[in-house]
């Protein structure tokens, strides 16, 4: 199968890289169907391509890429509802927002990662309650100025 994107053109779906989001991404809960797709090669961005709205990628990337330190407990009832076993079922990414006037201003959503289960290609946007989790955590580190 072939889909249109607005930013990478004519894709053949891939479907080990096809995902679908059984808890969805906060404000878009009509978007079900997402693949993943490398920015480019060596990149530590990716991109979270939808199925069903051309136009619709978010940038996403491992919180340790850029030397922020995330740990979290997963809860037990997204655990259940994505069926993940074990540790090795999991991978967690992150949105990034990217400005264009300032790239070195992005930030990554801690508060609420996207948990995916590598076996049944199953994922969903968990909502994480601990304060110390921003949703605009600056993804680039600014040096101390002394």
């Amino acid at each position: 199968m072939k889909i249109q994107t607005t930013r990478f053109g004519e894709l053949e779906v891939i479907d080990v890289a096809c995902f679908e989001m059984i808890i969805p991404i906060l404000g878009y809960e009509d978007e079900q169907k997402f693949m993943l797709l490398e920015h480019k090669q060596q990149s530590n961005f990716r991109w979270l391509q939808s199925l069903k709205t051309p136009d619709l990628a978010f940038v996403v990337t491992m919180p340790g890429c850029f030397g922020i330190e995330y740990i979290f407990e997963l809860p037990d009832e997204p655990q259940e509802y994505l069926g993940i076993q074990t540790a090795e079922d999991i991978l967690t990414l992150n949105i990034v927002v990217i400005p264009h006037e300032n790239p070195r201003e992005s930030t990554i959503n801690l508060a609420a990662p996207l948990v995916f289960n590598l076996h049944t290609r199953k994922g969903g946007q968990i909502i994480l309650t601990d304060p110390k989790f921003k949703v605009d955590h600056p993804l680039i580190q600014k040096e101390a100025v002394c």
